[in-house]
């Protein structure tokens, strides 16, 4: 067999890449963790019963401006991770910018306050479950964006695996944003922060296992 013969035997069965598919992959991934954990919270926590009312307020939409910050700066991580050889890129600075933002906000708001009120608005009702049921939210998301990432190829997995987590939990924190009846910027800084920071962990944990190909 000449040698132009067999290259042209191997290239044969060569199918075109899809440009297209890291885009596809991500974009299937994002809809079925939001849609997830917000079905997630609908059956486990429910609505908050003045919802229709709350997000008629500015207020409302700033607690839900910090994980879709956050959503955004995860996202562009993560898909550019899910390639080989590449870097985090800009997107952290997105995430700075969101949590820079809101721990701004939230001291400026405590230093407003009445010094008696101060604790109140850092604890509120619900910080002993806050952080665990955004976790708990995010595991929808860890299921879609981990599928989204195997399907490529990251070879930097403890990273990628840390992005995806915390894609994972903003997508699931703005779905809790439906039911959390905390409305302090002190409180988001603090607790949703801190369940954003679980699923990171959790995500970087299960990188290298998850990941590895």
């Amino acid at each position: 067999m000449k040698t132009d013969d067999l290259i042209s035997m191997l290239a044969g069965g060569i199918a075109p890449v899809d440009r297209g598919l890291l885009a596809k992959r991500f974009s299937l991934a994002v809809v079925m963790a939001a849609l997830g954990s917000l079905l997630m919270t609908l059956a486990v926590f429910g609505a908050r019963p003045d919802l229709a009312i709350i997000t008629r307020t500015p207020l409302f939409w700033a607690k839900v401006a910090l994980p879709l910050c956050l959503a955004i700066g995860s996202l562009w991580m993560v898909t550019r991770l899910a390639r080989p050889g590449m870097s985090a890129g800009s997107g952290r600075w997105v995430v700075s910018a969101g949590v820079l933002v809101v721990w701004l906000a939230g001291l400026y708001a405590l230093l407003q306050a009445e010094p008696d009120t101060r604790v109140a608005m850092i604890f509120g009702k619900t910080w002993r479950t806050c952080a665990f049921n955004i976790t708990l939210l995010a595991i929808p998301g860890f299921i879609s964006i981990f599928w989204a990432l195997r399907g490529m190829a990251p070879t930097r997995l403890r990273l990628a695996g840390a992005c995806g987590g915390l894609l994972a939990g903003s997508l699931a924190t703005i779905a809790y944003c439906l039911h959390c009846p905390e409305m302090e910027i002190p409180f988001w800084g603090v607790w949703y922060l801190l369940g954003l920071l679980l699923s990171t962990a959790i995500g970087a944990l299960l990188g290298p296992r998850v990941l590895r190909w």
